[in-house]
This record gives structure tokens, sequence and C-alpha cells, in this order.
């Protein structure tokens, strides 16, 4: 890419940038504003200025490959057990294992090296926790009506959860066309948990049982469930609050979903359409399973 805009290949022959942040429509602007333009700092290496980019992908794996880094990391943990008096509910937490505690262990470091001093740092914190009020306000609510979604087929009258529920629903009615709305469950569980995977944990094994209810490929209903799951996180309510907030649009999260509804509905649409020329057109099949003997 470098090589190619040097040589000027797909480059505009005239300069085109923002106009001056007067002129921005007001959708381009959050309710949060960062102050930046009295940033001073003094020079440093390019090696220096890189470290932190090196650093946190090397723990990233590091942590995830040596059993013992991982073990030591994970020796820091916090569990909740019985939430609300529930036997089959808790949750955990290893702030040290967690991705997101890395990153802050890797600024952390990154300050003291750069700047020998944890003054900048404590700007930075200032500064970014105007953002982190305002979206944490709102994923104050959104988690904790994940979690009960999630957990709510853990009852005492063996009542199925909630996604089950929704997902049987969809079945009862679609029937034979259910291949058509595989990947709209699989974005449904996206959009309410805020995670792909998440979404697999709940829904896929409902869409394998339901496959083998039709009698069509468990293989490729469970597949349709976890590219619908990808595309249901383009409106994820979760991804869409940390994103806005990351890019300073805290605020116009309406903006954001009604540009991202289009394109997930296409990729629902041309999903379920491929689902449905695959099993009835093309015939597919489980994979071929291979024993050893």
């Amino acid at each position: 890419m470098v090589t190619a805009a040097r040589k000027g290949f797909l480059i505009p022959a005239s300069h085109r940038d923002f106009p001056e942040e007067k002129d921005w429509p007001a959708e381009w602007l959050g309710s949060v504003k960062i102050d930046t333009g009295n940033l001073k700092g003094r020079p440093m290496g390019l090696a220096l200025a890189w470290f932190p980019y090196v650093l946190l992908p090397a723990l990233l794996v590091l942590s995830r490959t040596n059993d013992t880094v991982k073990g030591w990391l994970n020796s820091l943990s916090f569990n909740f057990n019985h939430i609300l008096g529930e036997a089959g509910v808790s949750a955990g937490i290893q702030p040290l294992y967690l991705p997101g505690g890395l990153l802050l262990l890797v600024a952390l470091i990154a300050a003291l090296l750069q700047s020998r001093s944890l003054t900048p740092l404590g700007k930075a914190i200032g500064e970014s926790g105007k953002t982190l009020v305002g979206a944490g306000f709102v994923l104050l609510f959104t988690v904790p009506m994940v979690r009960i979604f999630i957990n709510s087929g853990v009852n005492a009258a063996d009542i199925a959860s909630m996604p089950v529920m929704t997902a049987n629903f969809a079945a009862e009615l679609m029937g034979g066309l259910f291949p058509a709305v595989s990947g709209v469950i699989g974005a449904l569980g996206a959009f309410i948990a805020g995670s792909n995977t998440v979404s697999n944990l709940m829904l896929a094994q409902f869409q394998f049982e339901t496959a083998q209810a039709l009698g069509l490929s468990t293989a490729m209903m469970v597949a349709l469930q976890a590219v619908g799951a990808a595309a249901g996180n383009m409106v994820a309510i979760h991804n869409v609050v940390a994103a806005s907030a990351t890019v300073g649009l805290l605020g116009r999260e309406d903006t954001t979903l009604r540009k991202t509804a289009l394109p997930t509905l296409y990729y629902l649409v041309v999903l379920g359409l491929l689902g449905m020329g695959a099993i009835y057109l093309l015939g597919a099949s489980e994979p071929l399973m291979v024993t050893a003997g």
C-alpha cells in the first residue's frame, strides 16, 4: 500500500481534506469533546514510539500460549457465585488476563518509558474518563439485561431460556424455510449480547437441534448461525456504544445504527439466499466423518 501510494496509484489528482471543524455537520460531533490543543511533549525515537504497539501483541500471544504466564495472570481473580441467590448463576473476572487489563498495563509502562512521569497518564485518564462516564452509564443497564437474557434458562420450572424461546418461535413459524432466517437468529443473539461468540454459545445448540428436526444439514445450519452472528455485530448495542465513545461520537449512536442497519440487512438477506440455495439446490449434507480404525 505504501508503494502504491508513493507511485500515485488510485490517488486523486486534486488534494482533498476535511473542512474546518466549524463547518462540520452536527452528526460528526459527539456530546464529549477532548481538548488536544495544549498537548506538548519532547521528541522521541521511532523505536520508543513503537514499543507499546509491539509489547501489547507480544503479551497477548504469550499470555495465551505460555502456561506459566497464563497461570500467573489468572492467579488474580474475582469470582461471584450464587448471584441473586441462584445456584447456577455465577461470574468471574481475571483483570490481568483480560486483553483490557493487559492494555492498561502496557499504557502504564509506555507512560513511564516515554515521559518518565505519571503526570501525562493522569491527564489522559481525566480526559478519557469523560467519555467512559457516558459510555459506562449506558452499558451499566445493557450488560445486566444481557446476563439475565443469557441465564434465563436457569430456573426451577425448567423453562427454556429467552434466546431459545425466541428461536423456537421462528423455527415453528418458518418450518422448511428456516435456513432463510437461521442467520437472522444468530444476528439477533449478537445484537442483544454484543458478541458473536456469546450468540454462538447461546444459539448454536438450538440451530443444530432444529436442523435435525427438519432433516437438514446441521453443519450448514450452525455455519449460518455463526455468519449471521458476525453480521449482527454491526448493530450490537455494546459495540456501537463502545465504538462511538472511542471515536468521540458519544450521543450519536442513533446515527451509527441507522448507517449500519442497511448493510446488516443486506448481509442477512444474501446469507439467507445462500443458505437456501446450499441446502435445497446444492443439497448440502453433513461433512464426512473420519474415524480411527
